[in-house]
Formats: C-alpha cells, structure tokens, sequence
C-alpha cells in the first residue's frame, strides 16, 4: 500500500511561496510535512554554508586541490586561534521568515489544515566533514554542533509543536559507513549513531521528527553505488530503536535497483508504531513505469510505505517540477 507522499526539501521554484501553493494544490491530500524548498542560497544543500564557515572569526580559507565528489574550499582554524564560535548560520533565520508565509496560506486554505511545516536541516557532521580541514574536524564539530542546535532552539520556541516538523538530512553519515570518506573518530557505525541520537533527542516532544537517508546527488549522481539497501537498513534500524521515536524515515531507493534482491534487507527493518516509511523510489528517469515496477519489488520486503525522491531537487531544472509533483500524485493514495 503506498500511504501518502514525502518531499524530502528543496524544491527549484522562485520562491517558498510558489513551493507552498504548487506542492498543496497537487499533492495537498498526500502530505503530511510541507518543506519551504530551501529556495535561493539554500537550494544546493549546504554549499551556503562554506561562505558561513570561512568568515567565522578563528577559521581561515585553505586551499583543498581535487577532492572528488567532496567541493574543493576548506577552512581550517586559523593559527593562534584558541577555538572557535559561531554566530547565525541561517537555519532559524530562513525557518521563521518561510513559517510566517506558510503560516498565511494554511490560514486561507491554500495550504490543507493539518500539514506540518517542515525544517530539513543538515547533522553537524556534514558540513563540517566537507568543509573543515580533516585535522581540525574534532575541534570545530563541538562549536558548530552547539550553534545549530541553538537554532533549532529558536526555531521550536517560536513555532507551535503541533504544526512543525524536523527532518535531519543523513547523508555524510551513510559515506562515512560506506568508507567513501575517512571519519575523524575511530567508532565508526558507534560515532553516526550516536550523534543522530543526540539529534533526536534535541527535538521535542509533540514536533514531528524525520531522518531522509541519502547517498547524495552532486552532479545526479551518488558518492557510493550499493548493491542493496543493507547498510541503509543498519542506520534505520538503529534510528529505529531511539528513545525518541521518530516519525518517519526516508530511505532511498536508486534507479540501478532492477532486482527483488536490492530490496530484500528491508525486510528486516522493523519499525514502532507510529513510524512511516517512505522509500525514494520516484525517478525523473522513468517515470510512472520504473516507479511501478520499484513499488512491486519494494512490496516483497516490505508491505506497506509512502513514496518520495532519492533526495532534493534543487539541482533540478525548474521545468521538471510539475512533471515531479504529477508523479507523486499518481502513485500515491491519500495520507491516513
């Protein structure tokens, strides 16, 4: 059964308000959450925040040479510097700017009564991974971990439990696992688990809360190929036995996985109640028939999710928005 769909953030549209009307007028019945489409700056994930990290008072640009998949600036702390502390990175900024306009168009009714408000944030250790320098990732982490979770502070206190929900983007995470890149912490599978943990734990009771795993979409494409959804299941499984229960997960589904075989580890994910599961089956790619047939494999490990993307669009073309938004509503029934 495919319960409802899920946008996992960014949406290439002009603005946070042509992303509230689109996605409610095609999808509104489907939705649950409703991100702003991390419009602007924001669209390429956390590429924004290099210019945040490089004008920090302690931290310094370095040059960085041919990384691969990972983008070429660094900083690292500035010679002297006693440590580091960090001013706005402009995730409660742009959250409550976006929540006064949607907060408008729910009072309307353009945006269905009922549907959350959703804040896709990166963990800590993503931009830290790809933009700190690998010998000053353990130094700086701690700093920026504290200021992001100062502004999930803003961001809950002024914005009513009951309509809000927190997704934390979980891909640097899944690289780390998959030894794409070196981790600055010797535990591994023990360090990821135990930030998204601390993560969890920060969101309130009564706020929705979300993992989106990923393997990334740089260029549209992945940092690591799987064969299976293996080492997604051990994250979600893990997330899964939290404390603090999340609401829904979002695993990925690539467009290489043909066979029923790809999608067998998910039948050891064993969710609480409470929370859904929505596979990142829909692709530009193929359409309506891939995504048949993905749902049918899916179906043999796992009876009952909703649908989404492997990750955001904002790497998209504007054009393919409406054509995204069709194909949700076509596979999808209405959320319960």
């Amino acid at each position: 059964m495919v319960e409802g769909a899920h946008l996992v953030g960014s949406v290439p549209l002009a603005s946070a308000e042509a992303v509230f009307r689109s996605a409610s007028r095609v999808l509104g019945d489907r939705l649950l959450t409703l991100p702003d489409g991390e419009t602007g700056p924001r669209k390429d994930w956390i590429a924004w925040q290099y210019a945040v990290l490089a004008a920090t008072p302690g931290l310094e640009p370095v040059p960085a040479g041919d990384r691969g998949y990972l983008r070429p600036q660094l900083v690292r702390l500035r010679s002297g510097a006693g440590g580091v502390r960090f001013g706005p990175l402009g995730y409660a900024g742009a959250a409550l700017e976006s929540f006064a306009l949607f907060d408008r168009l729910q009072a309307d009714g353009t945006v269905p009564a009922g549907v959350r408000f959703q804040v896709s944030l990166p963990t800590p250790l993503a931009p830290v991974t790809v933009f700190v320098h690998p010998r000053d990732r353990e130094a700086v982490e701690p700093a920026y971990e504290a200021q992001l979770l100062d502004e999930l502070g803003r961001i809950v206190a002024a914005i009513p439990c009951h309509r809000l929900a927190i997704q934390w983007d979980v891909a640097v995470e899944i690289g780390l696992l998959e030894r794409v890149w070196p981790a600055h912490f010797p535990d591994v599978e023990g360090g990821v688990v135990g930030r998204l943990a601390r993560l969890a734990a920060a969101v309130p009771a009564g706020v929705a809360l979300g993992f989106h795993l990923c393997y990334g979409d740089f260029g549209h494409r992945h940092f690591a190929n799987p064969a299976d959804a293996g080492t997604l299941v051990r994250v979600a499984s893990a997330l899964s036995r939290l404390p603090r229960p999340a609401s829904w997960l979002h695993v990925p589904v690539p467009l290489a996985w043909a066979e029923a075989t790809a999608y067998a580890p998910l039948s050891r994910l064993s969710l609480p109640a409470g929370t859904r599961l929505f596979l990142g089956l829909v692709h530009v790619a193929d359409g309506l028939e891939g995504a048949r047939r993905r749902i049918d494999l899916a179906r043999r490990a796992v009876p009952r999710f909703g649908i989404a993307t492997e990750c955001g669009w904002g790497r998209r073309s504007p054009e393919t928005v409406t054509n995204l938004l069709e194909l949700h509503a076509a596979l999808s029934d209405r959320v319960r």
